[in-house]
């Protein structure tokens, strides 16, 4: 399994709307950030879904390292 691509230093605020599924590039590799685009062919490693269960503002991880995927917990700051 390779390591993810750190595409960016802070998260990506993005307003979601209830019932619409998300795939977040989980590999860095995508170039629609924070979503995948299918970069992560061959790399083992694969997006993650995420179904919005109500409309609103959300951070999805830009570094790719956050313990809770697919959203920043502050580990672009360590």
């Amino acid at each position: 399994m390779s390591e993810p691509v750190r595409a960016s230093d802070t998260p990506y605020a993005i307003d979601v709307e209830e019932g619409k599924n998300y795939f977040w590039c989980a590999c860095g590799k995508s170039k629609e950030q924070p979503f995948c685009d299918g970069a992560h062919s061959g790399t083992g490693i694969a997006p993650v879904r995420y179904k919005a269960t109500e409309s609103k503002k959300v951070f999805f991880c830009g570094c790719k390292v956050t313990e809770g995927q697919p959203f920043c917990d502050g580990s672009h700051k360590k």
